[in-house]
């Protein structure tokens, strides 16, 4: 090939025959890494053949819009290693791929590589309920999930290091402000398959103060899953398996931070992004919590008959972003 730099859009509706006879290793466009982090990945893998980085267009994995712990690997940050190794003597070269996410599938069903390499935290919802994966089946394609960090060390060193700062509020909130702060915390999240936020408030005459957030936490740290592989992904698990699963959900973790901080949620109402699982709204049934207000609905509404039967004020609130541009 001419170039080690290359943008789909060039390639999609051309022949593909030179880019093919590469017969490469592709890492599907993937988030963040430190530059140790990508040496160490081709390290292990140019000896085997020729690699193709692929370069996503967009700042940030689709699904997960300015989300800092959601950026892509921005190439440039790679330069001086790629260029290090297509100027030396290796047989193997390493060639930019630069394209939207939305063409991932139509480059794994046309480009026609021996392998693929899927870093850990790269992609929306989990990895098997995607299209991209059964295309790589479909089409005998190799592929493994790896880990976007050096060792625990650093996986461990950037779930400490991150934060995203919930804004302390002593004014009185309308449902749909609620709404609007649970979906903030649900941000906090690194769980890949739904990020879930909780917020809780004392009623005060028709509005809300603000007592509490939390969010679905990954566990027993936020990058765990990222490091050693999520575990739906690994058991092909469906998206409501509890059984395989990297993460509290917010009901849970807004239970254990309300007694480690000493919370009374006597009489209080939660404000959630997502309907509670049918095992959280069993815990809310015993809980001192008297109302729920959430936005996203599933599993039949189980969990709201569930809910009013234990005499809890159930309520679905929808459109909130646009409530929140006409004044909440």
């Amino acid at each position: 090939m001419n170039s080690y730099d290359l943008d789909w859009s060039d390639l999609a509706f051309g022949s593909k025959k030179a880019f093919k006879a590469l017969n490469a290793i592709f890492i599907v466009a993937p988030r963040e890494m430190s530059k140790k982090r990508l040496t160490q990945i081709v390290k292990e893998y140019l000896p085997v053949g020729n690699i193709v980085i692929g370069s996503a267009k967009e700042l940030y994995i689709d699904g997960f819009n300015n989300q800092p712990q959601f950026k892509t690997l921005q190439i440039d940050s790679a330069n001086e290693l790629i260029s290090k190794v297509n100027k030396s003597s290796s047989p193997h070269k390493i060639i930019i791929l630069k394209y939207n996410q939305s063409d991932i599938n139509h480059i794994l069903e046309k480009a026609k590589f021996k392998s693929a390499l899927l870093v850990n935290g790269s992609w929306h919802h989990s990895f098997h309920t995607r299209p991209e994966y059964y295309t790589l089946v479909s089409n005998k394609i190799d592929f493994k999930f790896i880990s976007p960090f050096v060792d625990e060390d650093e996986a461990k060193r950037f779930a400490n290091d991150f934060h995203i700062e919930n804004k302390d509020t002593n004014e009185l909130l309308s449902d749909v402000q609620m709404l609007e702060v649970a979906n903030q915390s649900a941000i906090n999240s690194f769980d890949g398959s739904h990020q879930t936020g909780v917020a809780v408030g004392k009623k005060v005459g028709d509005k809300y103060k603000l007592i509490m957030t939390s969010f679905n936490k990954v566990v027993p740290y936020q990058t765990f899953a990222w490091h050693f592989g999520a575990e739906r992904e690994r058991h092909l698990s469906p998206p409501g398996d509890l059984n395989y699963y990297d993460a509290i959900h917010a009901e849970i973790m807004m239970i254990v931070r309300s007694s480690q901080d000493k919370i009374d949620l006597a009489e209080t109402t939660i404000f959630i992004n997502l309907l509670p699982c049918p095992t959280c709204a069993r815990m809310l049934c015993e809980s001192d919590i008297k109302e729920i207000v959430y936005t996203l609905d599933h599993s039949k509404g189980y969990a709201v008959a569930l809910l009013e039967k234990a005499g809890k004020k159930v309520t679905r609130l929808i459109n909130v972003d646009e409530m929140l541009k006409n004044g909440g």
